[in-house]
């Protein structure tokens, strides 16, 4: 820590987005920067709800990003060139009070009055993004859908202890089929130093629709190159549940329904094939357009088997996107749900 100049932002008002990308659903987030801002790396990655939210992070990973991080400031020069792709391209905003929902904030904080009600939450610029998509009837691009895809999309787990390693490979996956393994520990990728899982996340959130990505891979003490390959869709196998801005998602799309996978034996239960859509309504929410679902009269522990003319077996983060893209703002949609042995039709409109 001696060697840095620790920084710490409270809150995102005035926030440079042009230097400042990344996750903004995290609860965490670091950045290693020098002092003319190139950006050495950063640190911080989740995966799940709150009650996991550190399982991607810890003290030991933090430590060797930030050893990566000093040895690349010893020989910044020969670094900057591969250090220049770790920025991004212009945003459309400078700063989250750029965004037309977002305007009502000032730039600084009111410490005096409404403290909370000052500040910009980092989730609140992704659901600004999204909302300026979604208010133009504009179909929102994957990557403000699935932002930030955690490496297992790729098929790949890393320990959270390291710097970037490999804890294992899922079969078949992306990942498989580059010819990774389990302890491998990436060095680069798309020509970036690498210094933590979130670098991984830049690499994944940058890349196109399908890609080819090329990396450096130290096993056993020897450094290869692997090339991995990203198929058309790969972005869409992302988890996005448990975001927070997924909420404003529910509400464009699901009326404010919060929805949770069934087991398979809740499937046989319910005589529901693999084929089928059946999701069980966790929550509904009971406020302005996140109560829309919950006043036509949808019930927590309903099981939903068909909203929108689909049925199919969908994830609730498959299930957003589809809605998103094939219904706009004023659409009324159906809701077909499983209420006991009772079947029950209900509609809303989408706001």
């Amino acid at each position: 820590m001696d060697d840095f100049v620790c920084v710490r932002l409270i809150q995102a008002n005035a926030l440079d987005l042009g230097l400042f990308q990344f996750d903004f659903d995290m609860s965490f987030a670091a950045f290693f920067l020098e002092a003319d801002k190139t950006i050495l790396g950063r640190y911080g990655t989740r995966s799940a709800k709150p009650k996991d939210a550190d399982k991607d992070i810890s003290l030991a990973g933090l430590r060797e990003a930030m050893k990566a991080a000093l040895a690349l400031h010893a020989d910044i020069e020969t670094h900057r060139p591969a250090l220049a792709k770790k920025r991004g391209p212009d945003p459309a905003h400078a700063t989250p009070l750029d965004f037309p929902a977002l305007d009502r904030f000032e730039e600084k904080l009111d410490y005096e009055g409404k403290l909370a009600g000052s500040c910009v939450h980092c989730h609140m610029i992704p659901e600004a993004a999204r909302k300026e998509f979604r208010e133009a009837k504009k179909p929102i691009p994957d990557q403000l859908l699935y932002p930030w895809p955690n490496p297992t999309v790729a098929g790949m787990k890393l320990r959270n202890d390291q710097r970037a390693t490999l804890e294992s490979i899922a079969p078949d996956s992306p990942a498989a089929k580059t010819g990774l393994r389990g302890g491998d520990e990436i060095v680069t990728m798309a020509g970036q130093p690498i210094l933590s899982p979130a670098d991984i996340q830049w690499v994944l959130h940058q890349a196109a629709g399908s890609d080819r990505i090329p990396m450096t891979v130290r096993r056993d003490g020897d450094t290869g190159s692997k090339l991995l390959v990203l198929e058309e869709g790969w972005r869409k196998a992302s988890d996005i549940s448990w975001r927070t801005s997924t909420w404003d998602l529910r509400r464009m799309a699901l009326g404010g329904m919060v929805l949770e996978s069934l087991t398979a034996e809740q499937r046989r239960t319910l005589g529901l094939s693999d084929e089928k859509l059946g999701l069980r309504v966790q929550y509904t929410g009971k406020y302005n357009d996140h109560a829309r679902a919950h006043n036509a009269g949808v019930q927590v522990e309903d099981i939903l088997v068909s909203l929108g003319g689909l049925d199919e077996n969908l994830t609730e983060s498959q299930l957003l996107a589809r809605i998103l893209e094939s219904h706009q703002p004023g659409d009324t949609i159906e809701a077909k749900l499983r209420r006991g042995k009772e079947d029950v039709t209900v509609q809303f409109q989408l706001p």
